[in-house]
């Protein structure tokens, strides 16, 4: 038994130093003198701020990070809305058609979601709507039910009907148990949903590349790599000052709401 906790326990550090030395490098390597990653050791000899100040005085990151950080706010909230009213509906309620929603949602699950892409640039050809940030968040927003409802409608399973029968009994509305019982006790979950929406809008790249087209609509992603590639790989260092930069406010939203994520998940894959 030892043994076993004791192998466990070796397995686990040495993933977690997989997982944590790429993350270090690139934080040292913003500190560091030049504009190259090689360094024959992790912690630079020479120590600069330099790179960080070129981020806000020679490049368009402020612009960046505003228009990123819109995206994912607002795709967070019309998401989050989103696999609301599509779980608690699926959760609570039975209605025609119910299963194959169901089945239909967990069959789209298995596709990759850029399979999509050609199908949803030429319909937001077709709306005028390339190259401006509500393409995004539409996008955004939508394919968040795809990702999410089923840890949603997993966590309203588990909240007793009783609670629903009792309120309606005193004379509550599908409104008021709607909005004054389901949504409280559903905090840890939208906690969750949100983030895993605002985290994938936030560092997205691939679809933001395929719609943005100018300078003053580019995302902290998309404005990062053609940085690096409009002046010939060359500044390295810089593009690693804007990923750790990137980082700062998911990595203080996992710390803020990790109570929350972590009773979210775990109640919502309880059950459903």
């Amino acid at each position: 038994m030892k043994l076993k906790v004791l192998v466990s326990y070796i397995i686990l550090i040495v993933l977690a130093l997989i997982c944590i030395y790429p993350a270090l490098w690139i934080v040292m390597s913003s500190f560091k003198v030049g504009n190259s990653l090689y360094s024959e050791s992790l912690i630079p000899t020479e120590v600069t701020l330099e790179h960080y100040r070129d981020l806000f005085q020679k490049t368009d990151y402020p612009l960046w990070f505003m228009n990123t950080l819109k995206i994912a706010i607002l795709s967070s909230l019309f998401g989050t809305l989103l696999v609301l009213l599509t779980s608690y509906a699926i959760s609570r309620f039975r209605f025609t058609g119910r299963k194959v929603t169901l089945s239909t949602l967990l069959v789209l699950q298995m596709f990759p979601g850029f399979m999509a892409m050609i199908a949803i640039y030429i319909l937001l050809l077709q709306f005028n709507l390339l190259n401006n940030h509500w393409a995004l968040i539409l996008v955004y927003s939508s394919g968040s039910i795809l990702g999410n409802v089923f840890i949603a409608k997993g966590y309203f399973d588990t909240i007793p009907r009783s609670l629903d029968e009792a309120a309606r009994i005193d004379g509550a509305s599908h409104w008021m148990v709607f909005t004054r019982i389901m949504i409280p006790l559903a905090r840890p979950m939208l906690t969750y949903v949100s983030l895993m929406i605002f985290t994938g809008a936030f560092v997205d790249f691939i679809f933001a590349e395929l719609i943005l087209r100018t300078e003053e609509q580019r995302t902290l992603a998309v404005g990062l790599w053609r940085m690096v590639s409009q002046r010939q790989s060359t500044e390295f260092t810089l593009f690693a000052a804007g990923a750790v930069l990137i980082a700062l406010p998911i990595m203080i939203l996992y710390m803020l709401l990790q109570r929350y994520l972590v009773q979210g998940l775990t109640a919502g894959a309880s059950k459903g």
